[in-house]
């Protein structure tokens, strides 16, 4: 975080609208990433980044330490994002039985990075959800089951589904 930053967030704790449009100017095209990967539609990830920003604007009070603003803001961006996902009712089923199959893929060969994330946005939309929020997020599969109100184990077998479902997508992807 740099020291502009920070003083651009004790400024908005003063109530300077100026400063709440560098912190989204700043901060933006990070998030909207965030929640392209877990909402994987350009109109709700847009809707969902204004939302957070109003609320983290709203709430900016509660922040004690102005480091802290970049996780602080992350965590509101996934929970708003996360709302939307409850909201249409995405069905988490507890898939049974996804066998673990080994796909290789030539190490000598590197995965672009947005060859992945095209992968990523092709998933299913619950393979999707608990992949980003596990693999790329970092969420634990109880913490993801408690804030998708779900069972652990679907979570756990939603993201093995999602994994085999990555390597076949990325395999394909070689092999053309």
């Amino acid at each position: 975080m740099t020291e502009q930053q920070i003083i651009w967030i004790d400024q908005l704790k003063k109530g300077n609208e100026l400063a709440a449009l560098n912190l989204y100017n700043n901060y933006s095209s990070a998030m909207f990433s965030t929640l392209m990967r877990m909402l994987n539609n350009e109109d709700q990830a847009k809707d969902s980044l204004q939302e957070a920003f109003i609320k983290a604007f709203q709430k900016i009070h509660t922040l004690a330490e102005s480091e802290a603003f970049g996780g602080w803001l992350k965590q509101i961006v996934i929970n708003t994002g996360l709302e939307y996902v409850r909201k249409r009712k995405i069905d988490f089923e507890d898939i049974e039985d996804v066998p673990e199959i080994a796909v290789e893929i030539d190490n000598t060969q590197s995965i672009e990075n947005e060859t992945i994330h095209e992968a990523i946005k092709s998933l299913p939309e619950g393979c999707r959800t608990i992949i980003c929020l596990h693999l790329l997020e970092g969420f634990k599969h109880r913490e993801i089951a408690d804030k998708l109100g779900i069972a652990e184990s679907t979570s756990k077998t939603q993201y093995r589904h999602a994994k085999l479902l990555l390597k076949k997508k990325l395999m394909h992807h070689y092999e053309n």
